[in-house]
């Protein structure tokens, strides 16, 4: 890459959607996509929401409130998008919640909840957004570094997320002859609204933020901002020879 490539950002001229994008780590992604020099869509399910991110995000990003597990705001999504930018190079499907509860007291209402956003709303999102990718385009899935675990009352969330995993699997393989990427980004424990969005009770969040304290190499929980930065990086050039990868962010904390 030449300097001046590097002076117009590592994804100069591109066109990105992230689903769940008015907080957290989509809304960190969102800065991270725009001070590279991309163009950014985010989605929240609540207008109010997407306008105040909308506004704290600045020139290049455009909001539209969109239930990431609705397909008729999916096909909204993707005909905005198609309004909007005309194609898209970068899709960041991180739309998502947490369930957690015994399997005692899981009922009907629980598991539709969970997987309609967190494994159907993925899905679909690829599905409805993948015509408008041009070949080169990364899709990135947030999956969680807890795919390839199992903990009490953690059933429903971490299956949904080891579903996501396999997605970007079988996805790569699908749209590799379309030179369309797709891989995961696997965070650890990263305090954001997603745990306030959750039925997680306080207790539950501490366990988790305490083993990720004291489980991992790095001895604390990560931050928004580091998970922007890997997804830069899977959103980039960069990692052009990389698909159906899971890149774990974690701090070390499933592998030691």
């Amino acid at each position: 890459m030449t300097d001046n490539a590097h002076s117009l950002g590592r994804l100069a001229g591109k066109k990105a959607v992230i689903t769940g994008g008015t907080t957290g780590i989509g809304f960190s992604a969102a800065q991270s996509y725009l001070a590279e020099g991309a163009q950014v869509i985010i989605t929240g399910r609540k207008q109010e929401n997407v306008d105040a991110a909308v506004a704290k995000l600045g020139q290049g990003a455009y909001g539209i409130a969109a239930d990431s597990s609705s397909l008729s705001d999916l096909k909204k999504l993707a005909e905005a998008a198609k309004t909007q930018f005309g194609n898209v190079d970068i899709l960041f499907a991180n739309a998502g919640n947490g369930i957690f509860a015994p399997v005692a007291d899981v009922d009907e209402e629980l598991y539709a909840r969970q997987f309609d956003l967190n494994v159907k709303g993925v899905f679909f999102t690829v599905q409805s957004l993948v015509p408008l990718m041009t070949r080169g385009g990364s899709i990135i899935l947030t999956a969680s570094a807890v795919h390839g675990k199992g903990a009490p009352g953690g059933s429903l969330y971490f299956a949904s997320k080891a579903a996501v995993r396999s997605f970007a699997r079988s996805m790569a393989a699908e749209f590799g002859s379309m030179g369309i990427r797709v891989n995961t980004l696997s965070p650890g424990i990263v305090p954001t609204q997603f745990f306030e969005n959750s039925n997680a009770p306080a207790a539950l969040y501490n366990d988790f933020e305490a083993m990720a304290g004291h489980g991992s190499p790095m001895g604390r929980a990560g931050t928004p901002e580091e998970q922007a930065a890997v997804a830069v990086f899977l959103a980039s050039d960069e990692s052009r020879f990389m698909t159906a990868a899971d890149l774990v962010n974690d701090g070390g904390w499933m592998n030691v």
